[in-house]
């Protein structure tokens, strides 16, 4: 297991802590998030039900804006103002879509999601928010059904896409039946999130799990849409899923600072048929790094038959290691920047 710590800088690249002095928490907000709704009564209501349309960035937005000040409470004691809710991971990453074109319809069959046309809409073809609803829409449901929102489960209903309806749910009955697991785990998440007893490292272990159900039960429904992008985009899509399984097993805090800053390395753009990293033009050296780093990443997971993670997961057994790699992390992104 040689090769464990080197890799580790690998993580480095993607991964990203920094001490920022009594900073404008609102600053590092995912985009158009004071405009979303912030309470279930800016969203419509019929026959007593709340209607929220998760294919339209802002109302998607404002699923994660409610659970982020719902769950708040539950995180006061680790620092103010929420900012070491683990759950801003989630809206952050589906601001760096928003931004970064990714969520807009990567056929440009239709104008879903692009500039000065529906720059709203959010594609039911593309990839990358088609993962992100059952990392939007499962967390959200199941904290309806764990009780923290504050209304019953019958009184939310989400609308499905104008097209591959079935590949989705949309209440918390629908998505108990079709997703028992992502459910399930949530559920566990929001359960251990209200013990008393709650400590920092456990949250993040019922996080990961939670998060991981999600992934694992979604990504083999959405093969099919590799097909829309380039083979760089496709490849980085790939070697996306895989690092995810690192980060679970170093038990990565996705909190407001960390995750904003780490987001820097993330490229800010769909990548061309004609990008090669680290030479891609208009990214920044650490975007670069990371895109060569995550590929390469894949790579020797596949190669190693995932021996990697397995070494990767040893070693991220004490919180020794986990706290020398977010250590490692924060100089890292210095220099890099």
């Amino acid at each position: 297991m040689a090769f464990i710590p080197c890799w580790a800088w690998v993580l480095v690249g993607y991964l990203s802590t920094s001490v920022v002095g009594a900073p404008n928490l609102s600053s590092f907000y995912p985009p158009l998030w004071e405009e979303s709704p912030g309470q279930f009564s800016d969203y419509k209501v019929e026959n007593g039900k709340y209607i929220i349309d998760p294919w339209v960035y802002t109302s998607r937005m404002g699923m994660y804006k409610i659970l982020l000040s719902q769950t708040a409470t539950y995180f006061a004691k680790f620092a103010p103002e929420n900012e070491q809710n683990v759950l801003w991971g989630l809206p952050l990453q589906l601001g760096w879509q928003f931004r970064s074109g990714r969520s807009a319809d990567p056929t440009r069959k239709t104008n879903c999601g692009y500039e000065s046309e529906d720059h709203l809409c959010i594609s039911a073809d593309s990839w990358w928010t088609d993962i992100n609803y059952f990392l939007c829409a499962i967390p959200f449901l199941s904290a309806v059904d764990s009780g923290i929102m504050g209304i019953s489960p019958d009184q939310v209903t989400l609308l499905p896409p104008p097209k591959d309806q079935q590949r989705f749910c949309y209440n918390v009955s629908g998505c108990r039946s079709s997703h028992p697991e992502m459910m399930k785990q949530w559920n566990a998440f929001y359960q251990y999130l209200k013990s008393p007893s709650s400590n920092f490292d456990e949250i993040l272990r019922y996080l990961w799990i939670a998060h991981t159900s999600s992934l694992e039960g979604s990504l083999g429904n959405f093969e099919d849409k590799f097909l829309y992008y380039s083979e760089p985009e496709a490849n980085f899509e790939k070697s996306w899923c895989v690092v995810v399984n690192y980060l679970v097993a170093s038990l990565y805090p996705p909190t407001l600072i960390r995750t904003h800053i780490f987001e820097k390395g993330l490229p800010p753009r769909v990548l061309l048929k004609t990008d090669i990293a680290p030479f891609i033009k208009g990214f920044t050296p650490l975007q670069n790094v990371v895109v060569l780093s995550l590929n390469g990443l894949r790579k020797l997971d596949e190669s190693t038959d995932s021996e990697s993670l397995t070494g990767w997961e040893t070693l991220m057994k004490t919180k020794t290691a986990r706290k020398l790699v977010l250590l490692l992390m924060e100089i890292f992104i210095e220099i890099a920047t």
